[in-house]
Order: structure tokens, then C-alpha cells, then sequence
């Protein structure tokens, strides 16, 4: 059974270190219907994490999230997106390293893709950070469910935060 999304909600796809905590992050955004963890932008059929955690598919660990935008703007999704993590650090994320913690942005439409340009250039000119924003900006493409126990694991293990 394929399940359609209602028209008025749209999905928005962050890679930006351990999907862990960019969950947690954006679950707790106001107008954030869901989010599921996942990969995305490998060239790996299928994977599993224990695939993904050899570095060698290609797949970023990611969250899909949906979202009702008459509460929630895809550029504030954006501007969460930007505060959780260090998008000036090459595939790597606090302790996690490899290919599957870079900073990415899948979009899912042209309005999205403008955005997303738009705010990294007005963050690169806001001086906030002193080496080059390097985070991938790239049409989403196939997204892989991660397994069961990576949704929602910090509210499933009751972890508050990671410390990122």
C-alpha cells in the first residue's frame, strides 16, 4: 500500500552528522508532522546501517522530515538545520567520521534548492564561521529507511541529549 501525503505538508531532507540527534532536533520544532531517519545520496541498494557504517555506499545518514509549512517555513527548517551542527567540517561530525556524517541538504523541489543557495550565502557573508561553509546542496534522490530501533532513539532510550 502505497501512502500519499497530504497536499497541504512537504518534506524537507537534512544529513548533518549522527541522524540520531538531527531527529531529536527537528521533532521538536513546532509545525514538524514527522521525521524519519535514514540514507540517502549512496549508490548502495538496500543498505542497512551496519552497510552504511563501512563507509563505503556512499549514503549519508539523514532525516526526512515532513512538514506543515502554513507553521513552519522551509527556510526556519533551514535555519535549524544550520545551528545543529559545524557545516565547515568535511565529512565529519564531533567524534563521527566518514563520508555518512557530511552536511547536506537534499531538496525536494526548485523553491527549495533556491533557499537552501539563498540561506548558505547569506550565512557564508554573516561571518559566523572562519573556514568555508561545505555542505552539499543536491536533488534528493532515493531515501532508505534506516532500521526500526534508529526512529525516534533518544525519546526510545529516554536520552535528553547527545551534547552536540
Amino acid at each position: 500500500m502505497v501512502m500519499t501525503m497530504p497536499s497541504n505538508l512537504q518534506k524537507a531532507t537534512f544529513a548533518a552528522g549522527c541522524f540520531w540527534h538531527v531527529e531529536d532536533s527537528f521533532r521538536k520544532v513546532p509545525g514538524v508532522v514527522s521525521t524519519v531517519v535514514g540514507f540517502e545520496g549512496g549508490d548502495f541498494q538496500d543498505p542497512s546501517y551496519k552497510d552504511v557504517c563501512t563507509d563505503k555506499t556512499g549514503h549519508a545518514e539523514v532525516v526526512e522530515v515532513t512538514f506543515d509549512p502554513s507553521r513552519v517555513s522551509y527556510d526556519e527548517l533551514l535555519n535549524v538545520f544550520w545551528n545543529i551542527h559545524d557545516p565547515t567540517t568535511m565529512n565529519r561530525q564531533g567524534p563521527d567520521v566518514g563520508t555518512q556524517y557530511r552536511s547536506a541538504i537534499f531538496f525536494h523541489s526548485k523553491e527549495q534548492e533556491a533557499e537552501a543557495m539563498a540561506s548558505k550565502e547569506k550565512l557564508e557573508r554573516s561571518g559566523k564561521y572562519k573556514r568555508p561553509i561545505i555542505t552539499q546542496i543536491v536533488p534528493a534522490s532515493k531515501f532508505w529507511k534506516a532500521e526500526e530501533y534508529h526512529q525516534q532513539y533518544f525519546e526510545k532510550n529516554n536520552i535528553k541529549s547527545c551534547g552536540i
